[in-house]
C-alpha cells in the first residue's frame, strides 16, 4: 500500500500518542522527517528521538515531552502544505498568519527550519506544519 502523505501520518501517529499520553512513537524513517523531528527537539516538543535501524527503511523512534501532571507540551498539530495544495511562504512575514504562539515548520533552501529562523536568514519555503 503506498503513502501518499507521508508528512501528515507522522504529525497524525504524533498527535494521536500525545492524546493518549504514550511515551514515545515509532515512525517509518524518513530524511525530511527526521528533520522535523530535529527541529521539533529543538523547539522544545520533543524531549528526544532516535534512528533505528530494522533492515530496511528504518524507524524513528520520538520521545514525546510532557510537564508536571501530564500537561502536553504539543497542544495542536496540523498540516499545512499537502499534496494537493501546497502552501508556500515568502521571506517576508512568514506563516504568521495562523500561529499565535507556537511555531511553523519550512521545508527552505537552506534546510529544514522554524518560521524565526527562516526569516532571521531570509529564505522563504513550503510551510509543513504548525505546532503550538
Amino acid at each position: 500500500m503506498s503513502m501518499t502523505d507521508p508528512v501528515a501520518d507522522m504529525l497524525t501517529r504524533i498527535r494521536n500518542a500525545n492524546q493518549a499520553l504514550h511515551d514515545k512513537v515509532d515512525i517509518p524513517a524518513s530524511k525530511l522527517k527526521i528533520e522535523i523531528a530535529k527541529v521539533m527537539k529543538e523547539e522544545g516538543f520533543l524531549k528526544n528521538f532516535k534512528l533505528i535501524d530494522d533492515k530496511k527503511q528504518g524507524i524513528l523512534r520520538l520521545y514525546l515531552r510532557y510537564g508536571p501532571a501530564n500537561k502536553r507540551y504539543i497542544g495542536h498539530l496540523e498540516r499545512v502544505s499537502r499534496p494537493g495544495l501546497r502552501v508556500y511562504s515568502k521571506k517576508k512575514g512568514i506563516a504568521k498568519s495562523k500561529r499565535v504562539m507556537g511555531v511553523a515548520i519550512i521545508s527552505t533552501s537552506k534546510g529544514v527550519l522554524t518560521d524565526r529562523k527562516a526569516e532571521e536568514m531570509g529564505v522563504g519555503g513550503e510551510v509543513m506544519c504548525y505546532i503550538n
